[in-house]
């Protein structure tokens, strides 16, 4: 079911959510809680699809809030209420109020969307981009428990981090940071089958992706070891190497959709790792309203603690000699290891040699 009410106030919009309530057969609201959705036209319907997955999970009353301020002073100076009210299949699994704000009236969003909150239920503020600077700050999100962004459609991703950590409230929280919970959870499994004790990590990924820079950061804050960050092709992040005195624990996924998880000592599997729809991201941090002690500290952590490889031939060279060590503590007397094309040369003097006294580099991190 589907109604508009052009030029309207909340109270209009109250009575025609009851009366839509009442036609469907439903008196009861039977939903747990409110989202409001802050967004413009161009991402309104890829926030309300995501919301309405979402639902059928957890039912709720979507309110998606639109600003118009008008690019003519006549229609700014015009102040307007549009609304647009889905109810049943159209909304999913609760209702789904659309706010077209003209003029004056975007300055005071949170006087429109109060009067139609659910009655002692919790709020959630989700703005799928364009996020202000303090969300708890914000009129729209100082009404709510738990406060949604996404990194990753700032102009500078990555040095959106340092603002969320800056303005960190409990209750706030990233859909960057939501992306990467399939890979702490087989870090930490892994960690668990196999107790280690790592001395450095690394996070590979592509650049101007706050996922890889988030994760490489829990890791340095959770396990007190230097991380370096390498940047490859992608998509999203696609390995972490945890380094340990018997080898590497790798958890690698080169094509988005399933990751390969290998340990000494054992042999390799296949893990799900699929990247998700925001869909999924959203339903996830529906589930939990209280504060994500995990990801303040995680955010806190500066940047700077990661580190970059110098360039890409030291790097490879790096590789070849930290292969060339584990083999030879692993077989002293036979030594052997594939040498990619660039590290050749730098690698024969070495093989000629055959000198176990000269020891070689340390591998990265």
């Amino acid at each position: 079911m589907k109604i508009d009410l052009t030029n309207t106030t909340s109270g209009r919009i109250n009575g025609a959510l009851m009366a839509a309530r009442r036609a469907s057969g439903s008196t009861a609201a039977g939903m747990v809680l409110t989202l409001v959705i802050v967004t413009d036209e161009g991402s309104a319907y890829d926030a309300l699809k995501a919301a309405n997955d979402a639902s059928r999970e957890h039912p709720m009353r979507t309110l998606a809030v639109i600003k118009r301020a008008g690019r003519s002073p006549r229609a700014r100076a015009e102040t307007r209420l549009d609304a647009e009210i889905l109810v049943g299949s159209d909304a999913g699994s609760g209702e789904t109020v659309i706010l077209r704000m003209h003029g004056e009236l975007v300055a005071h969003a949170q006087s429109v969307v109060l009067p139609l909150l659910l009655p002692d239920a919790p709020v959630v503020v989700w703005w799928p981009d364009n996020a202000p600077l303090h969300p708890a700050q914000d009129p729209l999100g100082s009404i709510a428990q738990r406060r949604i962004t996404d990194a990753v459609t700032a102009e500078s991703p990555v040095g959106q981090l340092a603002q969320r950590a800056q303005s960190y409230t409990p209750g706030d929280t990233d859909l960057a940071w939501t992306r990467i919970t399939g890979w702490r959870s087989m870090l930490a499994a892994a960690l668990d089958q196999r107790p280690s004790r790592i001395t450095s990590a690394v996070v590979e990924g592509e650049s101007y992706n706050p996922s890889v820079e988030l994760l490489g950061l829990w890791l340095h804050n959770r396990l007190h070891v230097p991380v370096e960050r390498v940047v490859t092709g992608g998509p999203g992040i696609t390995a972490v190497h945890l380094r340990t005195k018997d080898g590497d624990i790798t958890l690698d996924r080169p094509d988005g959709l399933m990751g390969t998880l290998s340990m000494p000592a054992s042999p390799d599997r296949q893990v799900a790792l699929k990247r998700r729809e925001t869909s999924e991201l959203i339903a996830e941090e529906l589930r939990r309203l209280d504060p994500d002690d995990i990801y303040a500290a995680a955010v806190r952590t500066p940047v700077e603690r990661l580190r970059e490889p110098a360039n890409a031939e030291t790097a490879a060279a790096e590789r070849v000699a930290h292969t060339v060590s584990e083999a030879a503590v692993a077989n002293p007397g036979r030594v052997t290891a594939k040498v990619p094309a660039e590290g050749a040369e730098a690698a024969e003097p070495a093989a000629e040699k055959k000198s176990p006294a000269k020891k070689p580099a340390k591998g990265r991190g």
